[in-house]
């Protein structure tokens, strides 16, 4: 049966709505812009430090800068201090307590011990003063060698005969100087001496009327006990003097009372700046500061290669060492030789002022200049970053670091002390009484000022 036209007409509104439906749909779609696909959620952030790259490469192990006395069990192993320097069998009348401090690089405290020995100083008046921080590990052998803070406590002391005193923690250079002095005071001493560990000497044997470096140190305490020492004879009046300077304070004698009388070091200029503080205040208070010349004292970055040459040994000639050796060797009553015997054996004295001392001048001088030619004077700090995991461990950078930042803070301190930027405290006009008091001077106008390394 078919639809009547009537019928038809009356389907025609609702197609009419749908499709008027379908084109407002399809408009839309058109028109909107489409949705972005939704991320996934990012991970949560990992809370925590942010670490430094700390990567380093170990510095290969020190060598062996005096062979003999690796291998020696008794001080008689060693040889013997060369004969134009040999101190007198009885000590002299006076003290001479030397004091020299150690915090790190123990090739360099073995050459200034050695040279010091070498050069007549009596082994029993110096004092090592371990400034490590490491308590008694180095006396109980607990540190390795490319640790920065090691030190062979046994060569030193039984070898060698020297003394050790061990900080109980680490001091700054100025607390390390009034230790000295405390413990000159405490020992009733009026005078001592101190040495840089970064320095080596020997006597002048290319100078007539030779003496000992160390002899010479004795004319000089001699010196100044004299009656008109330092006597102005217009005036009368007898000056004091508070140091001895032996190639500026290398090698320093000290008056105790004259330090003590201005309260000691600034402790609070640790490092690079206290010694002009400190010297400038003597000045300032009219204490003399004479210079002394008691042989070579050398700035060193380096050690020599071998400390056997500061003894002054040369090779017997072949025959002579032969026969030396075989006679000992068919002693009847020949004991266990020495490990150092053959050595000692198959060598003689060297003489004073001989080729050999020459050579060992001009090798010192060129490891002083290269000293002087280093950006870095004092890079010879930073050659052993070992040690991890021994006892009083310290992150070798962290500490090189950390002393950086305070010798900086203690620079600042000492140029608001005084007023001034600059080593010449005197010149600059002020005098003892106007520390903390002054304002800022010219110096401090200027954006660049040249740091001074000692």
């Amino acid at each position: 049966m078919g639809i009547s036209l009537r019928s038809r007409w009356v389907f025609l509104p609702l197609v009419l709505a749908l499709g008027a439906v379908s084109l407002y749909f399809l408009r839309l779609s058109i028109t909107q812009e489409p949705q972005p696909i939704p991320e996934a959620p990012a991970p949560p952030e990992k809370k925590g430090p942010i670490y430094k790259d700390t990567h380093r490469e170990i510095a290969p192990p020190l060598p062996e800068y005096f062979p003999i006395a690796a291998k020696a069990n008794t001080p008689s192993d060693l040889p013997p201090v060369p004969s134009w320097n040999r101190p007198p069998e009885e000590h002299v009348p006076e003290s001479t307590r030397l004091y020299i401090g150690f915090t790190r690089f123990w090739p360099l405290l073995q050459q200034v011990v050695v040279s010091y020995i070498t050069a007549g100083w009596p082994p029993e008046d110096i004092y090592v003063v371990e400034n490590t921080g490491t308590m008694d590990a180095n006396k109980r052998g607990l540190l390795t060698i490319q640790n920065p803070f090691y030190m062979d406590y046994h060569r030193l002391t039984k070898l060698l005969g020297v003394n050790i005193i061990t900080t109980s923690s680490l001091q700054t250079f100025a607390q390390l100087q009034n230790l000295y002095l405390s413990e000159a005071i405490n020992n009733n001493l009026t005078y001592y001496f101190w040495s840089h560990m970064d320095v080596a000497v020997h006597s002048h044997e290319d100078k007539e009327d030779f003496k000992s470096l160390y002899m010479r140190v004795v004319d000089v305490i001699r010196e100044t006990k004299n009656s008109d020492y330092l006597l102005d004879k217009e005036t009368g009046r007898k000056g004091e003097w508070g140091v001895q300077f032996f190639a500026y304070d290398w090698l320093t004698m000290v008056n105790v009372e004259t330090f003590a009388r201005l309260g000691g070091w600034d402790t609070m200029v640790g490092y690079y700046g206290t010694d002009c503080d400190m010297y400038s205040r003597l000045s300032m208070n009219d204490y003399h500061q004479p210079v002394q010349d008691a042989g070579m004292v050398y700035d060193v970055t380096n050690s020599l290669e071998d400390l056997e040459v500061l003894y002054r040994r040369q090779p017997k000639n072949d025959k002579e060492a032969r026969d030396t050796s075989d006679h000992k060797a068919g002693s009847v009553n020949s004991t266990i030789p020495s490990p150092n015997a053959r050595y000692l054996d198959s060598t003689e004295p060297d003489t004073i002022n001989s080729t050999l001392f020459h050579d060992l001048k001009a090798t010192l001088e060129q490891i002083q200049q290269d000293k002087r030619d280093d950006k870095y004077r004092n890079s010879w700090q930073l050659r052993q970053n070992g040690g991890e995991g021994e006892p009083y461990y310290y992150d070798p950078d962290g500490f090189e670091k950390a002393l950086q930042m305070t010798i900086e803070v203690g620079t600042k301190i000492n140029e608001e002390k005084w007023g001034h930027k600059g080593c010449d405290i005197k010149a600059a006009g002020v005098k003892e009484g106007d520390q903390w008091r002054v304002e800022h001077d010219g110096t401090f106008d200027k954006r660049k000022m040249k740091r001074r390394w000692f």
